[in-house]
C-alpha cells in the first residue's frame, strides 16, 4: 500500500510542514489508518506527527473528535459536514496545527444510490479554515479506493500546509 508514489507524497508532506514549523494529526475512518502510516512510513516523521486517530463508527467519531452527534444524524458519516469536523477534531484534541480527515466507502458493500462506494470525503484543516474535497473514485475495489484515498489526502493535506 505505501509504493513510491505514496512515499514521495508523505515526504512532500513532511517537508514542508518543517519548512513552516507545523505539526501535522489525521483523523481517519475508511482509510483506517493509512494516512497515518504513510507519514510514519519516513523516517524522521514524529519531528511533525503529533498522531492520528482511526475513528471507524460513529460512536469513535463522537467521543475521540467531537463530532456532533447532530451532524452525523442530518448529514451521516460520509459526508462535508462530518470530514470537517473530523480535521477540526483531531487538530484540536491532538494539539495539531494541520489536520487531515478521510472518512467513505471504500466496499465492497457499504454504498447507496445517494452514497455509492468510492465516495470519499477529505478535509483540512489549518486555524480556522478548512479545505473540503468530494471524491467519486467508483466501486475500483477496496484496496485500490483505500490507496486512492491516501493520496488524495495527503495532497490535501500539503494544500492546507502551503496556507
Amino acid at each position: 500500500m505505501i509504493d513510491e508514489e505514496v512515499r514521495q507524497a508523505a515526504a512532500r508532506v513532511l517537508d514542508l510542514c518543517r519548512a513552516r514549523g507545523l505539526m501535522a494529526a489525521t483523523a481517519e475512518s475508511c482509510t483506517g489508518g493509512l494516512v497515518a502510516a504513510a507519514l510514519t512510513e519516513i523516517a524522521g516523521s514524529s519531528d511533525v506527527v503529533v498522531g492520528g486517530l482511526v475513528t471507524y463508527s460513529n460512536d469513535a467519531k463522537e467521543r475521540l473528535l467531537g463530532v456532533p452527534a447532530a451532524t452525523l444524524v442530518a448529514h451521516g458519516a460520509v459526508s462535508r459536514e462530518t470530514a470537517a469536523a473530523m480535521a477540526q477534531g483531531a487538530a484540536a484534541e491532538l494539539g495539531a496545527d494541520l489536520a487531515v480527515a478521510v472518512t467513505g466507502i471504500a466496499g465492497p458493500g457499504g454504498g447507496s444510490a445517494d452514497k455509492p462506494v468510492g465516495l470519499v470525503h477529505f478535509a483540512a484543516a489549518h486555524g480556522g479554515n478548512v479545505i473540503h474535497r468530494e471524491r467519486r473514485f467508483g466501486d475500483l475495489g477496496r484496496a485500490r479506493i483505500r490507496r486512492l484515498s491516501v493520496i488524495e489526502a495527503l495532497a490535501l493535506l500539503e494544500e492546507a500546509a502551503r496556507g
